[in-house]
């Protein structure tokens, strides 16, 4: 399982940067779509650094949480531009990473929580 966690991981990791890479570089497609749904070209790059942030996020332990947040919230708004735009086809598809990366958000919710807060056993029962 653990495999299948870190594939998750590097899958969506991948792909944020990836979206994002495309963005700051402002590569025709993705200029010539998120200007068709009003976005200006600041808003794109800033938009792309956002993903690119939340890629390079996913990789440290410690940064995986706010990465898959940032990486999550940028994929749910390129999906519904999307589906505002009518590319619902695509939009559903884009609905995988979404998926993946609130996987991603679980997993270390639910590791966080079954873990202690305080592992250091020399303060239990010390009131």
């Amino acid at each position: 399982m653990k495999i299948v966690n870190i594939l998750i991981i590097a899958i969506v990791a991948l792909l944020s940067i990836a979206a994002g890479l495309a963005k700051v570089m402002q590569t025709q497609q993705e200029m010539e779509f998120l200007l068709g749904v009003g976005l200006s070209s600041a808003l794109i790059v800033a938009f792309g650094l956002v993903q690119i942030s939340g890629g390079v996020l996913l990789g440290p332990r410690k940064t995986r949480m706010p990465g898959a947040v940032l990486a999550t919230s940028a994929f749910i708004v390129s999906t519904v531009l999307l589906f505002i735009s009518g590319n619902v086809v695509f939009g559903l598809i884009s609905m995988l990473p979404i998926a993946l990366a609130c996987v991603i958000i679980y997993q270390i919710a639910k590791t966080t929580h079954d873990q202690p807060i305080n592992s250091d056993s020399s303060d239990v029962g010390s009131d």
